[in-house]
This record gives C-alpha cells, sequence and structure tokens, in this order.
C-alpha cells in the first residue's frame, strides 16, 4: 500500500504530458492538411509602379449563391488614396481580399500595372501588396523579430529602427526594458491596441511595397492612439497607391477618391467634398456620424 502512490503520481504526470502531445499534434496536423494555395500565375516583376485597374468585377464566395460584389469598377494611380466606405457587409473587405488573392475572381479584371493578377505567381504578387489590418497577429518574439519576419528576416537593424520611427512606434519602445529586443508575449499580450497597430504599419513601412491596402487600420483605438497612428499612416501612404476601408471620417476626407459602396455595388464616387455636395447616399452615412466607430457603419 505505501509503495503504490508514486506509481500512481507518475502515471498522472504522464497523463499531461500525453494530453499536451496530442493537442499540439492535433494543431500541426491540422497546418499539414490545409490545401496548399492556386498558383497558376508565371509573371514575375522586381517592381511595379502601383497602377490598380478593376473593370466590371462581380464575386461569389465558393459554395453560395449571393453575389458579394456586382460590377465594380475604378482605376488607382501611383500616389493616389481611394476610400471605400459603406455599412458592415457592403464587400469592402472583400474587394480588399481580392487584391491579395486571398480569394481568386471568375467575372471581371484586375489589374495591376495592366497584368492581371491571376498571372502573377503568388509570392511576386503579394510581394508588391502591403496590409494592414484592424487585427494584427504578434509572435512571442522580440519586437524587432515582429516588425521583420517572414521575407522581411535579417533585414538591416537600421532599416527596422527608421521604420519604427516612421510608424510612430519608437516612443513605446524606447521605454521598453530592452527595447526593440523585448519580447512581446503570446501574440503580443504586454502591448496595447494602438501600440500593436503601430508595429503593424512599421511592417508595411519596412516592405515598403508600392500597394498598400489599409482595412479599418484605425477602428476601436482611443483618440489619442489614433492621432499617431493617422500620423504614421499619412507618412506609409507618401508616394504609394493606396485602397482605405475606414468608417472615420478623419481617415477618409483627404482620400483622392472615394467609393461608397451598398450590398457589393458602388452606389456614389467623389471626393469627400464632391459627395456631400450631392446630398446623397454618403451625405447620409456622413450625418449618421461616419467618424464614429458605429457597428452599422464598419
Amino acid at each position: 500500500a505505501g509503495l503504490l502512490p508514486k506509481p500512481i503520481r507518475q502515471l498522472s504526470e504522464v497523463s499531461s504530458t500525453i494530453q499536451k502531445g496530442v493537442a499540439g499534434a492535433e494543431s500541426i496536423f491540422e497546418q499539414l492538411d490545409v490545401e496548399p494555395e492556386v498558383d497558376r500565375g508565371t509573371v514575375e516583376r522586381d517592381r511595379v509602379n502601383g497602377y490598380l485597374e478593376v473593370r466590371n468585377l462581380s464575386f461569389t464566395y465558393p459554395g453560395t449563391e449571393r453575389e458579394v460584389l456586382k460590377n465594380i469598377s475604378f482605376t488607382a494611380a501611383p500616389g493616389q488614396m481611394i476610400a471605400l466606405v459603406g455599412r458592415s457587409g457592403s464587400g469592402k473587405s472583400t474587394l480588399a481580399s481580392l487584391i491579395p488573392r486571398f480569394y481568386h475572381h471568375e467575372v471581371g479584371e484586375i489589374l495591376l500595372d495592366d497584368v492581371e493578377i491571376e498571372d502573377y505567381r503568388l509570392r511576386n504578387l503579394r510581394r508588391h501588396v502591403a496590409q494592414v489590418t484592424q487585427h494584427v497577429t504578434l509572435f512571442n518574439d522580440t519586437i524587432a523579430n515582429n516588425i521583420a519576419y517572414g521575407d522581411l528576416a535579417g533585414a538591416p537593424r537600421a532599416d527596422i529602427e527608421k521604420a519604427a520611427a516612421d510608424a510612430y512606434a519608437m516612443d513605446f519602445i524606447a521605454q521598453m526594458p530592452q527595447g526593440l529586443d523585448t519580447q512581446v508575449g503570446e501574440n503580443g499580450v504586454l502591448l496595447s491596441g494602438g501600440q500593436r497597430q503601430r508595429l503593424a504599419i512599421a511592417r508595411a513601412l519596412l516592405k515598403n511595397a508600392p500597394l498598400l491596402i489599409l482595412d479599418e487600420a484605425t477602428s476601436a483605438l482611443d483618440t489619442e492612439s489614433e492621432r499617431h497612428i493617422q500620423a504614421a499612416l499619412d507618412q506609409v501612404m507618401k508616394g504609394r497607391t493606396t485602397l482605405v476601408i475606414a468608417h472615420r471620417l478623419s481617415t477618409i476626407e483627404k482620400a483622392d477618391l472615394i467609393l461608397v459602396m451598398d450590398h457589393g455595388e458602388i452606389v456614389e464616387r467623389g471626393t469627400h467634398t464632391q459627395l456631400l455636395a450631392q446630398n446623397g447616399y454618403y451625405s447620409r452615412l456622413h450625418a449618421m456620424g461616419l467618424d464614429t466607430p458605429a457597428e452599422d457603419i464598419a
């Protein structure tokens, strides 16, 4: 009886190790079972100018029948800022997801420098696109490694510091115990929402891609964080073709062209001043509080 407790305790410890292994194995096999992305493209370019043209684009998610996008057409020249506004479910994020080929379109064309994006090699296409989203994924690593990862891993330290400074992130990084070498914790738990967002902008600056997609990059932030991030975005947008999805007026009033979307269609287009003068759909959105994070105008 006296000898029994020790082996029983050892068995219970083994059980917890096995459970950890099973959970880890499930995650690994889930990754291994993911289908590789379809890539039939052949075109590769070292650098593109960033001229984006969307022609008669319609899109339906695989396995569904409802058209999410209907006959979308617009052009964006290098250095221009195009803003997409509209209620939730109007198709803004879907349009932004089609450009880096997260989904494949079959009706219409999306041209980058007069080449259909489906003709680019996938890796090459995404090298030309930088994306800042509302949800920032961070790794349990240093701040420097979170800014420079993937294709950017091994970037010179000076470039990482410059990107962080241009993203207005160095003010909080300088206060960290080890600066850029500070560990951020699992998915960046040690950082606030505004700090995480500025790291995402620093990534985009370091990538230096000619086409920039900002998907509600300033939503759900406090006023001070938004002011910092707006200044960082102004910096990152210089000389790039920028596609902005936003529900805050401060983000879009400077846009060269605003596309107002509803139920997958462009219902109005023009500058902020022109659209207000039309006293139409955009004007109503504006009156409802486009510059506040209202749920129905996301």
